[in-house]
C-alpha cells in the first residue's frame, strides 16, 4: 500500500484539472484561431464552439486506456520495485507542464502540450532514474516533428491556398469560379474528415472498422457533400457581384468559404478534444491505478469520471484564457481571410490525419503555425510577422527543457514532503 494514498489521490486530481484546464487555455487556438482571425466566428462564438466539440471528443471518443508515460519517453518497468517513484513522477509532471502551459498562454505562445508533457516526463526520468532510463531515439523523433510538422502543414496549405488564389480569387469572374470548382474541394475536405473520425476517432470505440470500409462510407458522405455543395451554389447568381460592385466578389466567396472553414475548426476541435485529453489524463489513471493496485503498468484503464474531468478542465480552460492564444494565431501571425483561413485549417487537419495514421509523433500546434505560415507566403513574406513568428519558434525550442527542469525541481520537492 502506498504511502499517503488520499493526500496524493487529492493532489493528482488537483494537478490533472489544473493540466486540461491549461490544454483548453492554449490549444484552443489550433482549431478556432483563423475562424476569429477572418472574423468567420466572433470570439465568443469560437470559446462556445470550442468547448462543445472538446468536450464531445474528450468524453465521447477520448482513450478508454492510455499510456502511463507519454510517447514511451521512459522505461517504467525499471521502476517496478517502487511504484511511489512513479506516483511522484506523475503529479510533478504534471504539474510542470501545467504551469509551463501557463506562462507560455499568457504571452500568447501557441506551444505543444504534447511536448510540455514529454519534457516534464524527461525531468522525472533523469532525476529518478538517470541518463539510462530515457529513449532517446523515440525523443529524436519527437524533436524532428518540430520540423516535419510545420513544413507538412505550410506546403499543404500553400497548394491549397495558391490554387483558390489562382483558379478563383485572382479571376474575373471568381463567383462563377467558386461555384465550378468549390465543390471538388468539398469532397476532399469531407472524405478527409470522414476518414479520419470514421477510422481514427471511433477506434477508441472498439468497433471493428477496416480500413476499406472506412474509406468507402467517407467516399459516399464526401460524395453526399458535392451535392449539397452544389445544390447551395446553383442559388447564387453568376451575376451577383454586379449588384453590389467589384468589391462585393470576394464577399460572396468569402461566405461560401467561410462555411467551409468552420466546418473544418469544429473537426480539428473534436479531434483535439479526442487526442490531447490524454496529456492530461494519462498521469492521473496512471496515478489512480496504483493507488488501487500498488503496482505500476504502462497501460492504464481510463475512469469515466477522469474523462469527464479532463473534457470540463479543457472547456474552463477555453471560456477563461483560450482568447490569448486565439489572437495570436488568428492576428499576429498574418493576415487571415476565409480562403486562407480555411486552406489552413484544412492543411492542418490533412497533415495530422496522415502522420497520425503513419505513426509519426506530430503536434497539431506547430502544424497550424506552419499551415498559417504557408497561406502568408503565398502573400509574400512581407505579410507575415517576422518578430511574433521567432518569439513562437523559441517558446517550442525551450518547451522541452523548461518543462523538464520545472519537473526535475517539483519531484526533488515533492518527494522529500512524501517520503522524506
Amino acid at each position: 500500500m502506498i504511502e499517503h494514498s488520499l493526500l496524493i489521490f487529492t493532489l493528482v486530481v488537483i494537478f490533472g484539472f489544473y493540466m486540461a484546464w491549461n490544454i483548453g487555455a492554449n490549444d484552443v487556438a489550433n482549431a478556432m484561431g483563423t475562424s476569429v482571425g477572418s472574423r468567420a466566428m466572433t470570439l465568443k462564438q469560437a470559446v462556445m464552439v470550442a468547448a462543445v466539440f472538446e468536450f464531445m471528443g474528450a468524453f465521447l471518443v477520448g482513450s478508454s486506456v492510455t499510456q502511463t508515460v507519454k510517447s514511451g519517453i521512459v522505461d517504467i518497468n525499471l521502476f517496478s520495485g517502487t511504484p511511489e517513484v512513479v506516483v511522484v513522477g506523475m503529479l510533478s509532471a504534471l504539474l510542470a507542464a501545467a504551469m509551463w502551459l501557463q506562462v507560455a498562454t499568457i504571452f500568447g505562445w501557441p506551444v505543444s502540450t504534447t511536448h510540455s508533457i514529454i519534457g516534464a516526463v524527461v525531468g522525472f526520468g533523469l532525476v529518478a532514474g538517470g541518463m539510462g532510463v530515457i529513449q532517446w531515439e523515440r525523443l529524436t523523433q519527437v524533436g524532428m516533428s518540430w520540423i516535419v510538422s510545420p513544413l507538412s502543414g505550410a506546403l499543404i496549405s500553400m497548394l491549397i491556398f495558391s490554387f483558390i488564389h489562382r483558379n478563383i480569387l485572382a479571376t474575373e469572374t471568381p463567383v462563377i469560379n467558386a461555384k465550378r470548382y468549390t465543390p471538388y474541394l468539398v469532397f476532399i475536405l469531407v472524405f478527409t474528415l470522414s476518414l479520419s473520425m470514421i477510422y481514427k476517432g471511433l477506434a477508441n470505440l472498439k468497433l471493428p472498422i477496416s480500413i476499406e470500409f472506412s474509406i468507402l462510407m467517407a467516399i459516399a458522405i464526401g460524395t453526399i457533400g458535392v451535392i449539397i455543395s452544389k445544390t447551395l451554389m446553383n442559388k447564387i447568381p453568376d451575376t451577383a457581384y454586379n449588384r453590389k460592385g467589384f468589391g462585393a466578389k470576394f464577399t460572396i466567396v468569402d461566405r461560401i468559404y467561410r462555411s467551409m472553414m468552420i466546418l473544418t475548426a469544429c473537426y480539428v476541435a473534436f479531434a483535439h478534444g479526442a487526442n490531447d485529453v490524454a496529456n492530461a489524463i494519462g498521469p492521473v489513471a496512471a496515478v489512480v491505478t496504483t493507488l488501487q493496485t500498488g503496482q505500476i503498468q504502462a497501460h492504464v484503464p481510463v475512469p469515466l469520471w477522469v474523462l469527464a474531468m479532463g473534457g470540463v478542465g479543457i472547456v474552463v480552460g477555453i471560456a477563461t484564457m483560450g482568447y490569448r492564444v486565439i489572437d495570436t494565431i488568428g492576428k499576429r501571425i498574418t493576415e487571415i481571410t476565409p480562403t486562407s483561413g480555411f486552406s489552413a485549417t484544412f492543411g492542418t487537419a490533412t497533415t495530422v490525419l496522415v502522420c497520425s495514421t503513419m505513426g509519426l509523433p506530430i503536434s497539431t500546434t506547430h502544424t497550424l503555425v506552419g499551415s498559417v505560415i504557408g497561406v502568408g507566403l503565398v502573400k509574400g513574406v512581407g505579410s507575415i510577422n517576422l518578430r511574433m513568428l521567432w518569439g513562437i519558434v523559441i517558446s517550442w525550442i525551450v518547451t522541452v527543457p523548461i518543462s523538464a527542469i520545472i519537473c526535475a525541481l517539483l519531484f526533488k520537492v515533492l518527494f522529500f514532503m512524501l517520503y522524506m
